[in-house]
């Protein structure tokens, strides 16, 4: 014991001053860390500090002392990389992350090739639900297309306390709320709405018939059509990838607007949002699809027609036409709107009309039942940590999913009862807080209206600056959009 105990004194009284500063710090940081975790078993983990700074029992730099030069070489490499990421795990994690807008739900306050730097203390980041995982990419490893993560351990979800709350309008990323379940060459619509729309698909061609019992109610009709649909994707693998489950942090990424708060009445009235009544004001940037039709566009050169789209600030992959190419159904900001008015070459413009084109909203059951569309929408009630609702058929129909998906519950609705857990219930009372997102190109974002609620949970962050951004439709040596460099977001809202 003695001879430990003098080995331990020698191994002490060897480091130099600066080492024992830079200790202090790594100290002070590290506590100041367990204590934003609010988590004091973590602290225990100072005991490798002490070993990696002062001690030394564990021999993480044998490598130094090695007498082959390649090893030495190969092995502070090796150093220098793991260390790299592990910072980058932790600032990832607990600071914020780099994320790329891959669709033009946002557009035009947020573009397609934009890459964001996503602030995760806004909101207070989320401890790592998936603690084992790659730190540079999301879910799916490069090149070798395996996972980047290990589903276990799984961790119950935590937030530490950020710097506020999500607020009406913010700019947010999350987590793909539809994303537990995926076939993963079909992410989008969500497997849900996808499984839903087979289901009916395969009714209208009469490949399938509904059971005795569910043709007036409507919450059995959408369950059926929906086992019937997922089947369909579970037998065809080849179409729609492989069927897996993901853990809510490994989902896909998204960015939204905030446009509905937790517990608000959330609704839309020929596309303008109010919430508990209130009219809520239009973001400069939002976008709707208008058709036009132009009467020279046939005499027009190419030249004329690319100078025309990028006028009105519609890329290529949103130059939508309808047969012929007469009539264009793009979307367009008001500023566009108001050029195609004063063009002298205008036939007419007009707001695309959604009435009954068959698109499949959520709540299913009640959208259908009530004629709900992209632009009237609602009121739909959402659900806020400590709000009790009723579990009728409506009541089941908006907030049976969240209960069984988002709450962790054994929840269905059987012979026009809701069960949970196995036992009937008339009631529920939420234990988290949900929203509504939507994105600024209203007629072309598949947002909250096709697949629900956003959970608490799934919050990632703020995006607050534009890191560089590319534009798809320019030649490799004109794609970068300049004026969006280091642009802070909120000067582009």
């Amino acid at each position: 014991m003695s001879a430990f105990v003098d080995d331990l004194k020698k191994r002490i009284a060897s480091n130099r001053p600066t080492r024992w500063v830079r200790f202090a710090l790594v100290s002070a940081v590290f506590f100041a860390w367990v204590a934003w975790l609010g988590n004091w078993w973590v602290a225990l983990w100072w005991l490798l500090l002490i070993d990696i700074y002062i001690t030394g029992y564990i021999p993480l730099t044998w490598w130094k002392k090695s007498k082959s030069a390649t090893t030495r070489s190969v092995m502070s490499w090796v150093d220098a990389i793991v260390y790299a990421l592990v910072l980058v795990y932790f600032v990832f994690a607990f600071v914020g992350q780099n994320y790329q807008i891959p669709s033009s739900s946002l557009e035009k306050t947020l573009l397609t090739g934009d890459y964001l730097w996503v602030n995760k203390t806004a909101y207070g980041p989320r401890v790592p639900m998936t603690p084992l995982h790659f730190p540079l990419v999301q879910n799916t490893m490069p090149i070798v297309g395996t996972r980047s993560y290990l589903e276990n351990p799984q961790w119950k979800y935590h937030r530490l306390k950020g710097m506020g709350a999500v607020k009406w309008g913010d700019i947010v990323v999350f987590n793909f709320p539809a994303g537990d379940s995926i076939a993963v060459k079909a992410q989008n619509p969500d497997i849900y709405s996808l499984s839903r729309q087979l289901g009916e698909e395969m009714l209208t061609r009469g490949m399938i018939r509904l059971p005795e019992g569910t043709h007036n109610d409507p919450i059995m009709r959408d369950k059926y059509l929906r086992a019937v649909g997922m089947e369909y994707i579970r037998m065809n693998p080849s179409d729609f990838g492989e069927l897996m489950w993901r853990p809510v942090d490994r989902r896909e990424n998204y960015v939204k607007r905030a446009v509905g708060l937790p517990g608000q009445v959330f609704e839309i009235r020929h596309g303008e949002i109010f919430t508990d009544g209130v009219l809520q004001p239009m973001p400069e940037q939002a976008q709707f699809r208008y058709a036009f039709s132009l009467s020279n566009w046939a005499n027009m050169t190419e030249a004329d027609r690319q100078e025309l789209w990028e006028d009105l600030g519609v890329s290529k992959s949103d130059r939508i036409s309808q047969p012929g190419n007469t009539m264009f159904t793009p979307p367009l900001t008001a500023e566009a709107v108001e050029k195609l008015k004063r063009n002298p070459e205008l036939v007419f413009i007009e707001r695309c009309d959604f009435r009954g084109d068959g698109t499949i909203l959520f709540p299913l059951a009640t959208a259908r039942e009530k004629g709900w569309t992209l632009d009237d929408y609602g009121p739909l009630t959402i659900p806020a940590k400590g709000m009790t609702v009723k579990l009728d058929a409506d009541g089941w129909a908006t907030y049976g999913h969240a209960i069984g998906h988002y709450e962790g519950h054994d929840a269905e609705w059987r012979d026009g009862q809701a069960w949970i857990d196995g036992q009937p219930a008339d009631e529920y009372t939420f234990t988290m807080d949900y929203y509504f997102m939507m994105g600024d190109n209203r007629h072309l974002s598949l947002d909250s209206r096709f697949w629900g609620f956003v959970p608490e949970d799934h919050i990632v962050g703020q995006p607050v600056m534009v890191l560089v951004s590319f534009d798809s439709d320019k030649p490799w040596y004109n794609k970068i959009r300049w004026n969006r460099l280091f642009k802070s977001v909120k000067n582009i809202m």
